[in-house]
């Protein structure tokens, strides 16, 4: 018996190839190398899916940017309005520059600090420069030392939209409460208006004043 089962050429005893073996580890090779190309498909699928999304996403958010805001006579921003930003540009840049310069300088001893705060968001560097010197001058200081109240008066501002950065002239009328004494003054200051990204509630119409600086100061008659 053993003979039938092993036997070569030359009559030797050799063991049988187990064939069933073969078929068993072909098989497995063959799974594994099928759930490997599974495996790439379905990674390769998710990446290009989460691209798209995200572009979409991308794509959803500058037209919401661009048309999520609308603007009121008064010049301020309700979020959340179909309107173009760009329609209303002028409009957001003289309510901007009234809001800076009604932050700036409307001040008195009970509001100087949160309002000077509120007007530095508005502008860059150079407007943190004009602050800085004026603290360095003693004006804030005077400010508390006397109970002074400087009182908007109005904001008139002149824009040049014909190419970004927007050049800007403004002139502010304050009066300054001294108690028995009122003086009312006259500035006249001026910089550049670049957008940037709208930040509620600190920046509202996403602009930006740069290379602010006070141009002449004058008191003017009361009668």
């Amino acid at each position: 018996m053993l003979d039938k089962i092993f036997k070569n050429k030359k009559g030797s005893m050799t063991p049988m190839a187990p064939t069933k073996g073969k078929t068993h580890y072909k098989s497995i090779y063959e799974v594994l190398k099928l759930n490997r190309f599974v495996t790439i498909i379905v990674t390769v699928t998710a990446l290009l899916s989460s691209l798209f999304s995200g572009v979409m996403v991308f794509r959803m958010y500058e037209r919401a940017m661009d048309s999520a805001f609308a603007v009121n006579t008064d010049g301020s921003v309700i979020p959340l309005k179909l309107v173009s930003q760009k329609e209303n540009l002028q409009v957001e840049a003289l309510a901007h520059l009234e809001l800076f310069h009604t932050y700036f300088y409307g001040i008195d001893a009970s509001n100087y600090e949160s309002n000077l705060e509120k007007a530095l968001w508005l502008g860059n560097a150079s407007v943190d420069n004009v602050y800085r010197q004026k603290k360095t001058d003693g004006v804030y200081n005077r400010l508390l030392q006397y109970s002074l109240v400087q009182k908007i008066i109005s904001v008139e501002s002149t824009l040049d939209m014909g190419k970004a950065p927007y050049s800007f002239r403004t002139v502010t009328v304050f009066e300054i409460n001294r108690g028995a004494v009122i003086d009312r003054y006259e500035l006249v200051s001026s910089g550049k208006l670049m957008t940037v990204d709208r930040n509620y509630p600190h920046n509202t119409h996403g602009l930006l004043i740069t290379n602010f600086f006070e141009n002449s100061l004058r008191k003017l008659s009361l009668n």
